[in-house]
């Protein structure tokens, strides 16, 4: 998908346009500052003449820059410079035989000079005109380079998240298969059809949830509870969930199954290494502009998570990391730590963002 971006008024009108508006300044200033100059009412026609010549004469060079526009400084000067010339030789004939027709004797540059000194004001706005054509040219091409750039990156975070969601699938998967092919061998069977079908629903929706898409977390949690059904089938009572959401917080969005990696990790070294009930607790709650969430189980925690240890490298807190880091960049924090009663605390701070 590629970003929008708001361009700038100049960037989007087409250079027809463009030639109308500026051209159409030229014929006011040009008209405006001659009868300061006290010249007759009939200059009015010699404006209009050297404007529309001016719009006229430079299509040519429009078209002749559109082609030498990437060249290198030197040899597009060296092109552009007799054209250049040339355009204001024919903008000074332009404006010489429009006064020659339309004003009176009395108006007319008194020498020769006058004609010469009129061309220098040619030249200035012929020359203002090629530097507006290669500003707003280069201000195109730089905000097309910057959109490409903006989509490459969006797609490479895009590709980054789906890696990051993909590396977690086959060890859930993995788990979960292994666990029903063991209630098979004990006879369990309806156990074992009741859990193939809440993976199979599980994962369905696994594979229509795009990985940068965000749900509210009332949805987040029905998920996880197809998740929790499946483990809860593997612990049975040595599994008790227990879940505080804030109803107000119910509404904030948050990746698709951000949850799900952290509870597993918990039940990895929490449920799956003790013999007695064990307690896993999900809380979520509303402060200011930030949704807290908040994960704890009561296992034996870990030293890596002990102040001043290195960060673990687990995959599921790896990649939740990563992704939230993909997702919203600095805007969060997400700590694990031991808890003094025994266990582990993980704590999600996310920008608040809600569901309509």
């Amino acid at each position: 998908m590629t970003p929008e971006h708001p361009r700038s008024l100049f960037s989007r009108l087409p250079f027809w346009a463009l030639q109308l508006i500026g051209w159409f300044g030229f014929l006011m200033v040009h008209f405006l500052t001659g009868m300061a100059h006290g010249q007759h009412s009939s200059y009015l026609s010699v404006s209009i003449s050297s404007a529309i010549g001016g719009a006229i004469v430079t299509w040519p060079l429009h078209l002749l820059y559109q082609r030498i526009w990437p060249l290198p400084p030197r040899q597009l000067i060296a092109i552009a410079a007799p054209a250049f010339l040339a355009i204001v030789a024919a903008m000074s004939i332009i404006y010489a035989a429009s006064i020659q027709n339309y004003c009176p004797d009395e108006c007319r540059p008194a020498s020769f000079l006058g004609y010469v000194a009129y061309s220098g004001f040619t030249a200035y706005v012929i020359l203002s005109w090629s530097a507006l054509w290669f500003g707003i040219r280069n201000g195109r091409a730089l905000a097309v380079a910057r959109e490409r750039e903006l989509a490459a990156q969006a797609q490479a975070n895009l590709a980054q998240l789906k890696m990051l969601r993909y590396q977690l699938n086959p060890h859930f998967l993995f788990n979960t298969l292994n666990a029903i092919a063991t209630l098979v061998l004990e006879g369990a069977n309806d156990t074992a059809e009741r859990m193939l079908g809440a993976l199979s629903r599980f994962l369905r929706y696994t594979l229509d949830q795009e990985p940068q898409q965000k749900v509210p977390l009332q949805r987040e949690l029905e998920v996880l509870d197809l998740y929790l059904r499946i483990e809860k089938m593997r612990f049975e009572e040595r599994l008790i969930m227990d879940i505080q959401i804030d109803p107000q917080a119910e509404r904030a969005l948050v990746p698709g199954l951000i949850l799900q990696p952290l509870i597993e990790n918990a039940i990895k070294y929490a449920v799956a290494t003790s013999e007695q009930p064990c307690r896993i607790g999900i809380g979520a709650r509303i402060n200011g502009e930030w949704l807290e969430l908040e994960l704890i189980d009561e296992g034996p925690g870990s030293p890596h998570f002990a102040p001043g240890a290195p960060e673990p490298n687990g995959v599921g807190l790896r990649n939740t990391r990563e992704r939230l880091a993909t997702v919203y960049g600095a805007r969060q924090r997400m700590t694990v730590e031991n808890r003094a009663e025994g266990g582990t605390r993980v704590r999600l701070t996310l920008p608040l963002e809600l569901s309509p």
